[in-house]
């Protein structure tokens, strides 16, 4: 079992930055790959970003690509999303997500957090 909670999520000016963390307990940590995902008001949730287990490879959604950075550190078990230049578009509930599966293009996730609101106004 893996307990994942989010934090950082908030309200922020288009162009502007946030940083999400997300705390991560139970399994081993190393062990699994990570994801963010997102879901807007009447809209269904979608993927944002993963990264593999040792941090070494990630993958993005094209929404994002250039803008976000997803990063992790085992040692803390934490991960993170870099959001830079956020436009009212990433408007939405983010979530944290783990699975034991190393491909980082399966949207197929075990474990999930509660979520946490970022909101872009322009």
């Amino acid at each position: 079992q893996v307990q994942l909670v989010e934090s950082g999520g908030g309200l922020v000016q288009a162009g502007g930055s946030l940083r999400l963390s997300c705390a991560a307990s139970g399994r081993t940590f190393s062990r699994l790959t990570m994801g963010w995902f997102r879901q807007a008001p009447g809209k269904e949730r979608e993927f944002v970003a993963a990264i593999s287990w040792s941090g070494d490879s990630t993958y993005y959604a094209n929404s994002v690509k250039g803008r976000f950075t997803i990063s992790r550190d085992n040692g803390k078990n934490m991960v993170y999303l870099q959001m830079n230049s956020l436009q009212p578009e990433d408007t939405a509930v983010y979530y944290c997500a783990a699975r034991s599966g190393a491909s980082l293009r399966s949207f197929n996730y075990d474990y999930w957090g509660q979520g946490t609101q970022v909101t872009v106004s322009s």
